[in-house]
């Protein structure tokens, strides 16, 4: 049987640690790093359900099913998550973009346009694919 799919976005909180939400469920979370904000998600979603089934309480029928998250960034949040190994000039040159609008919507500037947006990812994904075929 398949798992649903659950999707979530994860953005940067103004205060620079990052949120997650989920688009068609209640549930959220925040934390300083992107991995203490899915966390938190997760424990809430736990401690839901066992508060409910607790006081005998209705709560989110996923809850009971086999599920699984797929987490997505927003532009910016994702840029300023992987600041430190992807650079507007490394991406820039990837994708064709010019560094200085990369950099521009990596410091909130302005929105990537969606066909951007599609730049970004397919080189992106690009990059990826070539380095699960590098050996040494």
């Amino acid at each position: 049987m398949e798992k649903k799919k659950i999707q979530a976005v994860i953005e940067i909180a103004k205060d620079g640690g990052y949120g997650v939400y989920c688009v068609s469920e209640p549930f959220t979370g925040m934390g300083k790093t992107v991995e203490a904000a899915k966390k938190d998600m997760l424990d809430g979603m736990e401690l839901l359900k066992r508060t409910c089934q607790e006081d005998g309480s209705e709560y989110p029928a996923i809850l009971n099913e086999d599920f699984e998250i797929e987490y997505k960034f927003d532009v910016q949040s994702f840029m300023e998550y992987y600041s430190g190994i992807i650079t507007p000039a490394a991406l820039g040159r990837i994708s064709g973009i010019n560094p200085k609008q990369i950099w521009n919507y990596m410091h909130g500037v302005s929105k990537p346009r969606r066909a951007q947006v599609d730049k970004i990812e397919n080189a992106l994904h690009k990059l990826g694919s070539e380095l699960m075929n590098v050996s040494f």
